[in-house]
């Protein structure tokens, strides 16, 4: 069964992305995100409900937002996170790092 092609959608302050966070579709979201990481003010939400798959590229996607997001002096928070991303990041020590509200 092929993965769902990502999508990544800007709703006031809230950054939503659907599909596959792999290795095969970070370059494209991250071209499709950065000027949406940085526009704006206040705190952003990513919500990741619609997140479908993600390996150790997701979550270094997840790692550059957080970079971006700083650069531009917005605070960013990640919603919904799936276990499986919650699994990855406790693996690789970022449990701490990054601002993860499980989904």
């Amino acid at each position: 069964m092929p993965s769902q092609p990502p999508r990544i959608e800007l709703d006031g302050a809230n950054l939503r992305v659907s599909g596959a966070m792999t290795f095969a579709t970070v370059t494209g979201l991250l071209r499709e995100s950065q000027g949406l990481i940085g526009a704006g003010d206040g705190p952003l939400r990513v919500d990741l409900s619609g997140v479908s798959h993600a390996d150790s590229a997701g979550l270094a996607l997840l790692m550059e937002w957080l970079r971006l997001a700083r650069g531009a002096g917005r605070e960013l928070e990640y919603l919904a996170v799936t276990e499986q991303m919650l699994a990855i990041a406790g693996a690789g020590g970022l449990l701490e790092i990054l601002p993860l509200a499980p989904g």
